[in-house]
């Protein structure tokens, strides 16, 4: 008998999330304290990714990466976050897949050639950069920008929230460029500035969680870009920016369900090895019956993923498919911040204490219920999405 496609896909599955577990206990979880302490993990780790095909899992095999549907992208999130325990090595490692695919589906091949393989192989790294001090969710308000001088931009604002702004070889720039004075999506261009261009500034910002993760306000006084390192057209960057958030609210979903199941896992140990009154913590009712609500958020969470996985391999990624996106980043940060609290509440004392993976993600689950679109946004995008 033939295996049939969703045989092989499965198989696929199996194999790399195995091979992103042992990437994780042995390359990530054994070092998150030192480097959250440290406020920054080693550059080399995006090599060892990088050889591992981690960073390339989506790209095309022409700039050195490995075309994967969204099931396959699923399986490497939820690994990572499972068993690597650390919201900000993921929000570095891969902020790539932020800051490529608008280079990818948008730029020149020169652009796409000289950029995306040494990113892909783990030699560079790669930004988003479109928040803004003052501007929050609101995108079209942005005040960056990029001016036409012969053949180059100059570029002049700031930026704040970045992920790896400080460390990043290219960082993917929105921008308005057009009238002085302009207003509105209209206006909105997005355009790739090198990471060593003169005028360009970063400073650290200090943070609740995601800590050894850099995180940066930028600074462009007068930064000149040349102007084929334009994506698109002019004008073009409100539609590229709204369709690069929709992967990134799926990604961010696999991921908090990643944590999620961190910190079940976490919680389940300890309640099998602690003892109170002579009995493991696992025989009292109270503990399992919160041990079972957690387990009924991380299932709801993964099967809403596959649905929506599902359709987009398939080719649905219309405006329905857009409002799930959005509600099911809601659910699954959710589950995250429910799973979270009641890892923390299962450890006792023991939650409160730095080196445990339930107290470390307890203090990252806010910025994934805000990053990426916060909850607020997403009901609204939601409803504009089905017309109500």
């Amino acid at each position: 008998m033939s295996e049939r496609p969703d045989d092989t896909l499965q198989a696929d599955r199996t194999a790399l999330s195995d091979t992103v577990a042992r990437f994780a206990r042995n390359e990530i979880a054994p070092h998150v304290g030192d480097w959250d302490a440290a406020g920054e993990f080693p550059r080399s780790l995006y090599r060892r990714a990088g050889d591992l095909g981690l960073l390339g899992l989506g790209y095309p095999e022409a700039y050195g990466g490995t075309p994967a549907p969204y099931a396959l992208r699923l399986s490497l999130w939820q690994a990572l976050c499972r068993h690597g325990g650390s919201g900000g090595v993921l929000a570095s490692l891969l902020s790539h897949n932020i800051g490529l695919p608008p280079i990818l589906h948008h730029g020149s091949e020169a652009l796409r050639e000289q950029v995306i393989p040494p990113v892909l192989r783990g030699e560079q790294i790669a930004a988003l950069a479109i928040t803004e001090p003052g501007g929050g969710s609101d995108v079209a308000a942005l005040r960056t920008t990029a001016r036409r001088e012969g053949d180059h931009y100059v570029i002049d604002g700031e930026k704040t929230f970045i992920t790896s702004g400080l460390r990043a070889d290219w960082i993917t720039l929105a921008v308005r460029t057009g009238e002085p004075g302009s207003k509105g999506a209209g206006g909105i261009s997005m355009i790739v500035v090198p990471g060593a261009s003169a005028g360009l500034t970063r400073q650290p910002l200090q943070k609740m969680g995601w800590l050894c993760s850099d995180t940066a306000q930028l600074h462009f006084d007068g930064v000149r870009v040349p102007a084929s390192h334009l994506l698109g057209e002019e004008g073009a960057g409100f539609r590229i920016i709204m369709g690069n958030f929709n992967a990134e609210r799926f990604g961010m979903s696999a991921a908090a369900l990643g944590f999620s199941q961190a910190c079940y896992d976490e919680a389940l140990t300890w309640a099998r090895q602690r003892k109170t009154f002579g009995a493991a913590l696992v025989e009292r009712q109270v503990i399992r019956h919160k041990l079972v609500d957690m387990q009924m958020r991380i299932h709801s969470t993964a099967a809403w993923l596959e649905q929506v996985a599902a359709r987009a391999d398939a080719g649905d990624t219309g405006p329905d498919w857009v409002a799930q996106v959005c509600l099911l980043k809601n659910h699954s940060t959710q589950t995250m911040q429910f799973c979270a609290d009641q890892a923390v509440q299962i450890l006792g004392g023991m939650g409160f204490m730095r080196g445990t993976v339930s107290e470390r993600l307890y203090r990252e689950v806010k910025v994934m219920m805000i990053g990426g679109g916060a909850e607020e946004i997403m009901k609204d995008l939601a409803a504009r999405q089905w017309g109500l």
